[in-house]
């Protein structure tokens, strides 16, 4: 249960009617009123005679009376919200949770009579709106002082008492949340996220890969930002702020971020610890790159956090920079699943409470970063596998990430090191799969006899049994797959691999051979990654060679393969006459 406090405004009518209306996009179902100031307050969506100007009239009705100077933003306005995987509460249970927020907040607590006068609107299953009047009975303004976080340590208690999924409070390391208007601006302007993400993930990146001050106000110019720096009165640089190119507000003015606004860790204080200690350049060949990176991460994951609870914020820190970089020189076939993987990873990588910069982990990380982005990034057909043991060693680290954070009761950072462990899981098994596909080729196909009269017809190449594939390819993990959940999934790529051409007995035997699957929590969806692997390496293979994937079943990948034949020409018509020409027909 979170509760958010949205913009706030002296508009009491309009926020109802927005409440009590259709939404921007007719997503409010049945808005009604659960709770009040006051309980034998009608509710507009159920009388015929009580309006929507009435209430606001009685909400509004302190402040008029209020004497001296008035609060300028007056409309309190905080929203309620469940997770999508918890229960749906009833009205009588929001109820019980309105009240108990408005108390909370020190808007109305319990037993004041002179509170101030608030509404509580349900019109979703998931979530309420609390709108108050900041203006009490008695003609004082009420004490906000640290109401959300207060609302926070009520919605702990009724996560626990309604069996709802458990959180923390905050502790200051999230980036803030997405407004809703930021979200509907980018929709209409045809963006696929809003301003603020695009810039928090650049300033990230280039943040990550930076050596000084200099070098990054450089790269953020080259990444196509506008950027402002903050100069003190003795001259020196004291912050930044950044802004995408063609956001502007309705002045037409340009939108800017500080840095500090983008994530708590992208201000210029934070930004500038990453190169507060200097790393020697190391220029080596791009075929090394990822063997080096590697060995300076496996190194690095038996020593995270092992010096101290600010070195292992420290080392978590700069874990988060290597992804970012990794992301940025990974090969392109599993690209994605790694930029999500940097995406989730960023929670984890801001642990609370002051951080050191000495840890020999952070040292061998940043390390690893710099010479992933100093060297060119590995390219052609070598780059997947190149890249295989540096993953390895980075879900290694990952690992170890979660561990430490699970020993400092790090609840958030801890599940968001889970989460990004799997994509990097996901990303191994799908460079395994697409290595499998460079080196496969494949067996000389069976001649299929024609049945005998008595004989049952063979099933077409679209009915075969994909079950009895996997009997045939893994026999010993058999079982264990078509009893698993993710079994589907596998079932539709191997179906996937059948409609290309090739067998599919073949195909899941050779990437199940690729790397051990005893230590997998789910065969089948290693598999399944390793299959998707599979099909992006042939694709592409495809798609330089200039032909199918199933033109490619007999002749390998495409790399050595003979080159194609040309067409045969048609053959010429015979002239009338010349039927005596032919040769005897063949016995069938």
């Amino acid at each position: 249960m979170i509760p958010e406090k949205l913009d706030e405004g002296s508009d009491t009518y309009g926020l109802l009617a927005y409440l009590y209306g259709p939404g921007r996009r007719d997503e409010h179902v049945d808005p009604h009123m659960v709770a009040a100031w006051d309980p034998y307050v009608e509710d507009p969506a159920r009388s015929d005679t009580f309006t929507l100007s009435d209430l606001a009239l009685l909400l509004d009705a302190p402040v008029f009376a209020m004497k001296g100077k008035k609060p300028p933003q007056h409309v309190y306005h905080v929203a309620v919200r469940n997770a999508p995987t918890d229960r749906v509460l009833s009205d009588e249970e929001w109820a019980e949770v309105a009240i108990e927020m408005m108390h909370a907040a020190g808007l109305a607590e319990h037993g004041d009579d002179e509170g101030c006068r608030w509404v509580a609107v349900r019109h979703a299953d998931d979530h309420i709106h609390l709108l108050a009047t900041k203006a009490r009975e008695d003609g004082r303004q009420p004490d906000l002082t640290q109401d959300i976080v207060k609302m926070q340590t009520a919605a702990r208690r009724f996560e626990e008492r309604f069996g709802l999924r458990r959180l923390k409070n905050g502790d200051r390391t999230a980036s803030q949340w997405r407004k809703a208007g930021e979200l509907e601006k980018a929709q209409r302007r045809g963006l696929s996220e809003a301003p603020r993400v695009t810039l928090q993930r650049t300033v990230r990146e280039v943040a990550a890969s930076a050596t000084s001050d200099g070098d990054f106000f450089e790269r953020l110019a080259v990444a196509g930002l506008r950027v402002k720096q903050r100069i003190a009165p003795d001259g020196n640089l004291t912050g930044y702020s950044v802004a995408l190119p063609g956001d502007r507000n309705p002045q037409q003015e340009p939108i800017w971020f500080s840095g500090a606004r983008l994530a708590p860790d992208l201000s210029l204080p934070r930004v500038r610890e990453r190169w507060s200690s200097p790393i020697p350049a190391q220029r080596i060949a791009p075929a090394e790159m990822w063997k080096l990176a590697e060995d300076k991460v496996r190194a690095a994951a038996g020593q995270l956090g092992a010096q101290g609870l600010r070195e292992g914020a420290g080392d978590v820190a700069a874990l988060g920079d290597l992804i970012v970089v990794a992301a940025i020189v990974s090969p392109r076939l599993v690209r994605t699943e790694i930029r999500k993987a940097a995406t989730e990873f960023e929670r984890a990588s801001r642990a609370p409470g002051d951080r050191a910069l000495e840890g020999q982990a952070r040292a061998l990380y940043r390390e690893s970063a710099q010479v992933l982005s100093q060297s060119a990034a590995v390219t052609g057909r070598s780059s997947t596998v190149a890249a295989l043991g540096f993953l390895l060693a980075l879900v290694q680290a990952v690992e170890a990430s979660r561990r430490w954070h699970q020993a400092q009761e790090h609840r958030a950072q801890a599940e968001a090191s889970g989460r990004a462990g799997r994509l990097l899981r996901e990303a191994v098994e799908v460079t395994a799969g697409a290595h499998a596909a460079r080196e496969y080729r494949p067996r000389p196909k069976r001649t299929v006899t024609r049945p005998s009269a008595g004989q049952r017809k063979a099933a077409a190449p679209s009915e075969r049994p994909m079950a009895g594939v996997v009997q045939e390819a893994i026999p010993g993990h058999a079982r264990e797959i078509l009893t698993d959940e993710a079994w589907p999934a596998l079932r539709t790529r191997l179906l996937e691999v059948e409609k290309a051409g090739e067998d599919p007995v073949d195909v899941l035997a050779t990437v199940a051979a690729r790397r051990e699957l005893s230590s997998a929590e789910s065969v089948a969806e290693v598999l399944t990654w390793r299959l998707d692997g599979w099909r992006r390496q042939r694709g592409s293979t495809a798609d330089v060679s200039g032909i199918s994937p199933s033109s490619t079943a007999g002749g390998g990948t495409g790399r050595g393969a003979a080159p194609a034949r040309k067409a045969a020409p048609a053959p010429r018509r015979r002239p009338p006459g010349d039927e005596q020409r032919k040769g005897p027909k063949r016995a069938r």
